[in-house]
């Protein structure tokens, strides 16, 4: 392998039925990315190449067996099988399902041994990619098995990071997931990516009410008054600027938001309906807490635009830019942090 400066980018190349490799091959097709990074796909070059005909894309790609053979000017595919695959665009198959799982494990393998810098997930679909050997909700709880750390979902754009105390659950159990304990787990993620992964020296995080405004003092739900409420106060005696609950629909509606480096929602769609709502299509999905970087788009397969030429790459290549920033930033931090001064 080339030994360069640039950061190799692992991409896994989602469901082979979605937008996934279109949104890939797009995003590459202004060659100043290659300035940036070394992208190498997980998957195989005659899926690949069936998308560039199906969308009459031209966009080079260099096929490669062998993760020292990449080119650091080039596109590169990792060929992982070599078995003849059904690709049936705009369609969830359980064939497509079943690579696209090949495709994550083999770029998660390759991180974890540091073989690439970053990982880059394209979308998959949470019900076709389910078998004995992935049992998930997502990307964000088979990465935390398979890495090190405990991961915080965060959806970001450039002036809006909104994280999640529950994930991907049914909401009927989200509020006896919310506790004490993982409220400060939570918070303590946010705290340190938005220091180690972003830069910002002192943090200001804002969280949000489980209850429809704040629980109107026990009316519409204890929770507010009697978990959220004592714990972000508690957090604060210990220095950290975290403040909260704060109804959510004013939040957004009064841009609040704009007010915090990072928003703690109490469940998924509390934190996702508004971000999609203000991101226009630029939204990153990234994994903080792990020991490595992980981003993703923040939108889905996109079955019904599959193989119409139609998917924009935007949040591709916010994903794709985020990735690196961050990791430049964890190597930053990690120098100024690595010989602190003595407290005296």
């Amino acid at each position: 392998m080339d030994k360069t400066d640039k950061i190799v980018v692992g991409i896994s190349i989602g469901d082979l039925n979605g937008i996934g490799i279109e949104v890939i091959l797009k995003a590459f097709q202004d060659k100043r990315m290659l300035e940036f990074c070394t992208p190498v796909l997980f998957g195989a070059t005659k899926v690949v190449s069936y998308h560039k005909k199906a969308l009459n894309l031209e966009v080079p790609v260099h096929g490669i067996t062998n993760i020292d053979q990449i080119n650091p000017n080039k596109i590169n595919v990792l060929n992982i099988w070599k078995e003849e695959v059904k690709i049936d665009l705009g369609k969830a198959t359980k064939e497509s399902g079943t690579y696209a799982a090949k495709s994550l494990e083999a770029a998660t393998n390759h991180l974890k041994e540091n073989k690439v810098d970053v990982l880059i997930t394209a979308p998959i679909n949470k019900e076709n990619i389910q078998s004995d050997s992935f049992n998930y909700p997502g990307h964000t709880e088979y990465l935390e098995a398979n890495l090190e750390g405990k991961s915080l979902m965060i959806l970001l754009t450039d002036e809006l990071r909104i994280g999640l105390i529950t994930g991907h659950i049914p909401l009927a159990k989200v509020a006896e997931t919310i506790t004490p304990e993982l409220i400060k787990e939570k918070v303590d993620k946010m705290h340190e990516s938005l220091k180690r992964d972003f830069g910002i020296v002192k943090p200001k995080i804002a969280v949000l009410s489980l209850n429809p405004h704040c629980g109107d003092n026990g009316v519409i739900g204890k929770e507010d008054d009697e978990i959220i409420k004592p714990t972000v106060q508690e957090i604060a005696t210990s220095g950290k600027l975290v403040f909260g609950p704060y109804a959510a629909d004013g939040f957004f509606g009064s841009k609040t938001y704009k007010q915090f480096d990072g928003v703690l929602a109490t469940y998924h769609d509390q934190g996702l309906a508004p971000f999609k709502a203000l991101s226009f299509g630029k939204g990153v999905n990234f994994t903080a807490g792990l020991n490595h970087v992980r981003t993703s788009p923040d939108h889905g397969t996109g079955y019904d635009i599959a193989g119409k030429n139609l998917a924009n790459s935007s949040s591709f290549t916010e994903a794709l830019f985020t990735a690196l920033q961050v990791f430049n930033c964890r190597n930053d931090y990690k120098e100024i942090t690595k010989n602190p001064l003595p407290i005296s």
